[in-house]
């Protein structure tokens, strides 16, 4: 086990370009949601589904919080928000 959690660690320590860029993407703000699925596609070519498979699993690399623990971290909150909400709903109850 303790091998496998080596393994892992290495795998994430490091991050790519894209990663780099995706990060600096994240800190802009946007206005209207369909401007920012369009960047999605122009600077990543990359459907905007896909672009949210590749950000969460960015958000959970240790390495993503070294270099931007801000940014992670409200990311991080955003996306459990997101996941009580939609609980929540299928449970129908208010939140």
């Amino acid at each position: 086990m303790e091998n496998v959690q080596q393994q892992v660690a290495f795998v994430s320590t490091e991050l790519s370009e894209r990663d780099l860029q995706i990060l600096q993407f994240e800190r802009q703000w946007w206005k209207y949601a369909g401007a920012k699925e369009a960047a999605i596609k122009e600077l990543f070519d990359m459907s905007a589904t896909r672009y949210y498979q590749v950000l969460n699993a960015l958000i959970d690399n240790p390495a993503a919080l070294a270099a931007d623990p801000m940014l992670i971290k409200r990311l991080r909150r955003l996306r459990s928000q997101r996941q009580r909400t939609r609980q929540a709903r299928r449970l129908g109850v208010d939140v």
